[in-house]
């Protein structure tokens, strides 16, 4: 049986409303999909092996999203990773392709493939019109990978976009977050939402992440330091220093400029702080938004276009900042909830987060009153 996520193991954060599939695919049209590579035990082989590793996608809606792009934004918290594509959305503003997330050594051969994919979909691009930008995160999963074989094909970025839909989608250890780490922990994908008030549009956010951060000594859920009491086989305070990096996609149907967009990745940095994280030196964190509630026609028919725009931003953005800070921080700790313990290369291991002492200390410290109304540990 699964382990839970966050809500279904009697945990809820914060103040607003998860969406019915407490997912990044409840803004509606959005779809993910994974492939993930697990073979070979025991010693590393360069090139060969053990493999931990995979390729997660996400689509802002099922068709051509270069015919039709969508709002977009990028945002970088700490510049230490090797992100593909972001420039040209700093100066467009717009996504026109499916967004992959993988290792750090595969970000080219990935790339390549949505490249390979967007040419299939439109034979022009390039001939009668313009090249097009793919946007591909990382996240090191060295540890547990042979990360130098570059394991993520074609054919594997083609089975995620085939496999993408809409519905919860799995989370732990699959697609890009095979291989990844958490605060010690196994980590891995995780995803969450949030629902603003109807009086501030009843909008949807969706946050969707690759957890491979932190120190097990730093983790904090709602408010509890549980990394000071509960620690990884062979780490502790001292022992391990924070390093790795966590890509986050937040999609949402507010109908938001590139600006406003950019406004929400900002925020994402709230949630990531709330699990324990400091941005630290070696840790690349990396913001990725995009709105569906408006698509942009590579070839429009005329000069201008009519838009929905928000007239009153402040009421909107009120309520959007907390719901992306309060999706975010789920999404995270999803991705820790879910994780199974994992043996990779040379034996390393990424051991499970481990549930029944968690719940237990953070329903003792509900008991005294811990962050009393705030978070909410039945």
């Amino acid at each position: 049986m699964p382990r839970p996520r966050l809500r279904e193991a009697g945990i809820q954060i914060g103040e607003l409303p998860p969406g019915a599939l407490n997912a990044i695919t409840d803004v509606a049209g959005v779809r993910v999909g994974h492939a993930t590579l697990v073979a070979g035990e025991g010693r590393l082989r360069p090139g060969q092996g053990p493999i931990r590793t995979g390729v997660t996608v996400i689509l802002p809606y099922g068709g051509n999203v270069f015919r039709q792009k969508v709002r977009g934004a990028v945002h970088t918290i700490n510049g230490f990773g090797k992100a593909c594509g972001f420039e040209e959305v700093r100066e467009l503003g717009v996504i026109e392709a499916p967004i992959a997330l993988t290792n750090t050594l595969n970000v080219g051969l990935v790339a390549d493939a949505l490249v390979t994919y967007s040419l299939s979909q439109s034979p022009e691009i390039g001939i009668q019109t313009g090249t097009v930008n793919v946007v591909v995160g990382e996240c090191n999963d060295g540890f547990l990978n042979d990360i130098q074989g570059r394991h993520v094909r074609a054919a594997h970025v083609h089975a995620a976009l085939e496999a993408a839909a809409v519905g919860p989608g799995a989370v732990g250890g699959v697609g890009a977050g095979a291989g990844t780490s958490c605060f010690g922990w196994k980590g891995g994908i995780g995803t969450a939402s949030r629902v603003v008030p109807s009086g501030a549009g009843g909008y949807t956010v969706g946050a969707l992440v690759q957890s491979n951060f932190g120190r097990p000594h730093d983790l904090t859920i709602c408010g509890v330091p549980v990394g000071q009491r509960i620690a990884p086989p062979g780490s502790g305070p001292g022992v391990t220093r924070e390093q790795g990096s966590i890509m986050i996609v937040l999609a949402t149907d507010a109908p938001l400029v590139s600006r406003q967009l950019g406004r929400l990745c900002g925020r994402a940095g709230v949630g990531l702080a709330r699990s324990g994280s400091h941005h630290a030196h070696g840790s690349g964190d990396f913001v990725i938004a995009f709105s569906t509630a408006q698509r942009i026609e590579h070839d429009p028919a005329a000069l201008t276009m009519t838009a929905t725009l928000l007239a009153d931003e402040r009421a909107a953005m009120t309520w959007l900042f907390p719901a992306v800070a309060e999706a975010v921080e789920e999404a995270i700790l999803n991705s820790l909830f879910r994780a199974e313990t994992v043996v990779g290369r040379d034996g390393n291991v990424r051991h499970a987060l481990p549930l029944k002492d968690v719940l237990a200390m953070l329903r003792d410290s509900s008991a005294e009153g811990s962050r009393s109304g705030e978070r909410r540990v039945p």
